[in-house]
């Protein structure tokens, strides 16, 4: 089972490491990459589609400088916009990428427009917004990646820490992309055993804080740039179960229609993906603790969509 087309805007290090994968996993028939730099997206590409004979995929990869190839997209994947550099926070990108993520959407709506859109542009909940408002797409086909890399990172480090398989952890990261997003301890687990078992609080304490500033850990190392492979490889897993209808339960950004007793906002909550993009926000239990996390979250996420008016 696969999508007829998926599109990738933007041919950067997320798009194109993006772009591979959806390819290779043959999530489509067709994968476009479009980039307003000319020859980025035809060069990248060509390159992809020329590993197709080893890699052994028949999807079809190509890039354009303009949205006519991206006509009928199943799915849009957005990438596009400045990256983070070292002191930067995602808020900081906020002006310059809405900018860009309007004029984004607005070729979305023109050339596909029944297709879902999966958000990566930070700062990302905002950006989820932009594009649901340009587009007027209902809730279920704007979603944006979040919750899949954070809680990525967070299995990733406590395998680390435990010395045991990331496959037997299971876990949840909700709330804004940013350093207010709440890992929930509550949820997470070893093979079922929970972590508070596992693991003294303070230790649990500093994974939570290390998954917070996880991106902003590897822009201190890169430099010049930020996090791909994770957050391409998240983005892949969404289009996955999006694609094969396979009800998934994921921690996504969604458009929160009274959910958690919260509304007109996208913030990372679990989500039921499946044909058609967002199948249901799912509901669960917090502690004390959590639901107040959770609420200053949603009020930094707030507080960055007043700042772009």
């Amino acid at each position: 089972m696969s999508a007829r087309k998926i599109t990738v805007v933007g041919a950067g290090n997320v798009g194109a490491t993006c772009a591979q994968r959806l390819a290779e996993k043959e999530l489509a028939r067709e994968v476009v990459m479009v980039d307003v730099v000319e020859g980025i997206p035809q060069g990248k590409g060509l390159d992809q589609w020329e590993s197709a004979p080893i890699e052994g995929f028949d999807t079809r990869v190509s890039g354009a400088n303009d949205y006519g190839p991206a006509e009928g997209s199943d799915i849009v994947v957005v990438t596009a916009g400045i990256a983070r550099r070292p002191g930067m926070s995602r808020d900081d990108l906020l002006r310059t990428n809405a900018d860009i993520v309007g004029r984004v959407s607005s070729e979305i709506k023109r050339v596909a427009p029944d297709a879902i859109i999966i958000m990566v542009s930070n700062p990302l909940d905002v950006m989820a917004y932009v594009a649901l408002k340009e587009t007027g797409y209902p809730r279920a086909r704007v979603v944006g990646m979040a919750g899949v890399l954070d809680t990525a990172r967070y299995r990733s480090f406590i395998a680390l820490e435990l010395d045991v398989s990331v496959a037997d952890i299971q876990a949840l990261v909700l709330g804004g992309h940013g350093d207010t997003m709440v890992p929930l301890a509550s949820y997470t687990s070893v093979s079922g055993i929970p972590l508070t078992q596992l693991l003294a609080q303070d230790r649990i304490d500093a994974l939570i804080e290390r998954t917070r500033k996880g991106g902003a850990e590897i822009v201190a190392h890169l430099k010049t740039g930020s996090a791909y492979y994770a957050p391409a490889s998240a983005v892949v897993q969404m289009v996955d179960a999006i694609v094969k209808d396979k009800r998934r339960i994921l921690p996504c950004a969604a458009w929160l229609e009274g959910e958690y007793e919260m509304r007109d906002l996208f913030l990372g909550v679990p989500c039921k993906l499946g044909a058609g993009g967002l199948v249901e926000v799912v509901e669960v239990e917090l502690t004390d603790w959590e639901r107040a996390e959770l609420g200053k979250s949603a009020d930094a996420v707030v507080r960055t969509m007043a700042t772009l008016g």
